[in-house]
């Protein structure tokens, strides 16, 4: 119907202008968007090695990642190894040997002397300076010169007395020093011009030079290894010194030629080895003087460089100051280079009885 002014009369809006519209204003709100998110995101745009682009969100806008489930981890047993700590080296006891009377040989005294005068030997003197000896020898040249003791039983007293558990036992030999013997058989003497030669205390002395005065002493200690002794001292074993008495009265000659002193006296220590040689557990030990220590030598015939050959264990005079106490240490670096054995130095040795007291310069391995 047409209205009087020449106008048709509103029917109402198109709905598909409506349509058209809505979609409209969803596209700009869409561009809107993407404008602004371009603007917001262009700063964490990049490139990667792929040559593609990638979007690295900010951290607001990143999705929290959960944490990864730990997976099991293998457990093993552990041993904790505890190195052994090493032992420390045991220092062997002060060698400190307690000289008993032969009378300790029998009567069941010696184990309990040794323990009171805290040593760790007994020290017997099976033959002294004078020449007597302290068991039953079998030795023609003892029996003969009234040498030899004579008690019944006393070998079987000192066997038994040997074969003490923890006792060590010391059998000293005065060797060449000896008032019996000689005077017996003069052949085997050291001789002055009017006899036998003898020393300050009077007393004679056999000739290391003399085989039989050897072969004699030799017997001696095949016996005493054969009872049971751990260790034979050998006292003057050599030819005497100033120390002893006076040399210029020695007749010089086949038993004593100040030229072979030591010749002889090698010869006396090597038929000691071969003397015992069925008995290698027993120790054969030397004493010597403070000079033999100090220059090597002196006027017996004895040597450092024999005692290291011979002994297995030399017994040597307490050094009288510190320059002797540096010769002493100067030689016993020698001995422990070259020899090695324990060097006992001893102080005021009274052999009839007391305390060998001393110093073990070096321990035995």
């Amino acid at each position: 119907m047409r209205s009087n002014y020449g106008y048709d009369s509103y029917r109402g809006r198109s709905k598909t202008r409506s349509i058209l519209m809505a979609l409209i204003v969803i596209l700009l709100i869409v561009l809107i968007l993407a404008v602004a998110a371009f603007f917001l995101l262009q700063d964490h745009i990049y490139y990667g090695d792929d040559g593609k682009a990638h979007i690295d969100l900010p951290s607001f806008l990143q999705r929290e990642e959960s944490e990864p489930t730990p997976s099991p981890v293998q457990t093993q047993n552990i041993i904790i190894v505890t190195p052994e700590p090493t032992p420390e080296p045991t220092q062997e006891p002060l060698f400190c040997p307690v000289a008993l009377p032969r009378s300790a040989l029998t009567d069941g005294t010696a184990a309990g002397l040794v323990k009171q005068a805290e040593g760790t030997a007994a020290l017997f003197d099976m033959k002294d300076d004078e020449g007597t000896l302290g068991y039953i020898s079998a030795l023609p040249q003892a029996i003969s010169a009234g040498a030899s003791a004579a008690a019944p039983g006393l070998n079987e007293a000192i066997g038994a007395l040997n074969s003490t558990e923890g006792l060590y036992t010391v059998a000293r030999v005065a060797c060449f020093r000896d008032n019996l013997v000689p005077k017996m058989n003069n052949t085997l003497a050291l001789r002055s011009p009017i006899g036998n030669w003898r020393d300050r205390e009077v007393i004679r002395w056999l000739s290391a030079e003399v085989d039989e005065a050897g072969d004699y002493l030799a017997g001696i200690c095949q016996e005493l290894a054969a009872l049971g002794f751990d260790e034979i001292l050998l006292d003057y074993a050599g030819f005497p010194t100033a120390l002893d008495g006076d040399l210029a009265n020695l007749v010089v000659g086949d038993r004593y030629e100040p030229t072979e002193l030591t010749a002889a006296v090698e010869g006396f220590y090597n038929k000691m080895e071969k003397a015992l040689k069925d008995h290698p557990d027993v120790k054969l030990s030397i004493t010597t003087s403070a000079a033999v220590f100090t220059e090597g030598e002196d006027e017996s015939g004895q040597t450092l460089e024999l005692l290291g050959r011979y002994a297995g264990r030399i017994y040597v005079p307490a050094p009288e100051d510190a320059a002797q106490a540096q010769s002493y240490a100067q030689a016993q670096e020698k001995l422990g280079a070259e020899m090695p054995l324990p060097v006992f130095t001893t102080e005021g040795y009274d052999p009839s009885a007391g305390s060998m007291g001393g110093q073990l310069l070096s321990p035995k391995n």
